[in-house]
């Protein structure tokens, strides 16, 4: 999807888990593209056996629909990264709903991801890499992701991108674990 389209369903579902079937509010924001029910339902079928204790880094966060998912099948902690203040603040509305003790199991950090990962010394099992399609972003944050200490040993990196755009150039120790297409979103599941 381009910049320019809106989110027209304003709610995410969560898939599994212990909030299965819950439906959370998204804001109407331009730009903000929620990863799909269907696309969700096999990264996480994927995931199945990983995110029992594991701690997820969920860049480019927007509706949060990835974390959140993470949080309800098992995750101990997931940290979001959002730069647009509106959809941040809707992720933590989102969290307040959901957990009764949001602090101890996730955080929502409103700003760049480029610059938090910079920043980063917290090393994390599983990264979600979601940016808006039709930027650079992507391969922005790889490069970023690649040169930071945020990635724990034989952490699972998760790309996700318009099907019609290049496959970004990744570093050399990353392996495929798994990818797929679904309508104009192609997705991938990588080890670091």
């Amino acid at each position: 999807m381009t910049m320019s389209t809106r989110n027209k369903s304003n709610h995410i579902r969560i898939i599994g888990g212990q909030w299965r079937s819950r439906r959370l509010p998204v804001l109407d924001e331009q730009g903000l593209r929620p990863t799909t029910d269907r696309v969700r339902e096999t990264l996480f079928n994927w995931l199945m056996h990983e995110l029992s204790g594991a701690r997820c880094l969920d860049l480019f966060a927007g509706s949060g629909a990835l974390g959140l998912e993470a949080l309800s099948r098992g995750a101990e902690f997931v940290q979001f990264v959002e730069l647009v203040k509106p959809s941040a603040g809707q992720i933590e509305q989102n969290l307040a709903i959901l957990l009764d003790r949001p602090v101890e199991t996730a955080d929502v950090h409103r700003g760049d991801a480029i610059a938090y990962l910079r920043e980063q010394s917290t090393a994390f099992d599983l990264v979600f890499l979601d940016p808006p399609f039709g930027t650079t972003l992507l391969v922005d944050a790889i490069d970023a992701l690649a040169n930071s200490d945020a990635l724990s040993t034989g952490a699972l990196v998760y790309i996700e991108q318009d099907a019609t755009a290049d496959s970004p150039s990744l570093p050399d120790h990353w392996s495929l674990h798994r990818e797929a297409q679904a309508g104009r979103c192609r997705f991938a599941l990588y080890r670091a």
